[in-house]
């Protein structure tokens, strides 16, 4: 049997992508209200360690725009997309000197999927947070993951991600980041697949 490292995250190498969380699937997709609040712990450490933050919303005119739920102020672009994957071209050059990407949002099957194969294509670690991440159904959220990992995807948790970006208790923001961790984070579903 063959061993592979799992690639860790590198604090300064890493870029957090949000996709598509937009008004009209915050209504049809399952446990939405406990992926948002999910997404925000993760968002929320991004800003506190700085790591880049990349939203994309999926044709803003029909779905809408991202949820307030996340807390993106102004500052954060949100760059606009058909195609299903985020690499969009403006996105592109922002993966520069990257190693690796956290992804968050939906849909797990589609734009979740797509966007994990365009970064592997790039030579990047793609780790999706599953407590973050959800679909329609919870059919095409399940099969997903499954598909994601043999891709080559790292499936992971937030409280994972979080962490893995700190490294260390001596971190200087570590008491900052502790706090988001130590609230209870929300049933996302994923015990029920």
């Amino acid at each position: 049997m063959s061993f592979r490292a799992v690639p860790r995250l590198n604090l300064k190498k890493t870029l957090l992508f949000v996709c598509d969380m937009q008004e009209k699937f915050s209504k049809t997709s399952k446990f939405f209200p406990e992926i948002a609040q999910t997404a925000k712990r993760v968002i929320d450490t991004a800003k506190i360690l700085e790591v880049p933050i990349v939203v994309t919303e999926h044709y803003p005119k029909g779905l809408g725009p991202t949820v307030k739920e996340l807390g993106l102020d102004d500052s954060i672009p949100r760059y606009t997309k058909t195609q299903f994957s985020m690499c969009v071209p403006d996105v592109v050059p922002l993966l520069k000197d990257k190693e690796s990407v956290i992804l968050v949002g939906i849909e797990a099957h589609v734009c979740i999927l797509h966007t994990t194969y365009a970064l592997i294509d790039k030579g990047l670690d793609v780790h999706v947070v599953v407590d973050a991440v959800t679909a329609r159904t919870l059919v095409d959220r399940k099969f997903a993951f499954k598909q994601l990992e043999r891709v080559g995807a790292i499936l992971t948790t937030s409280e994972c991600v979080i962490l893995g970006l700190l490294k260390d208790a001596a971190h200087p923001k570590f008491k900052e980041v502790q706090k988001l961790v130590m609230a209870e984070p929300p049933d996302s579903g994923l015990l029920n697949m």
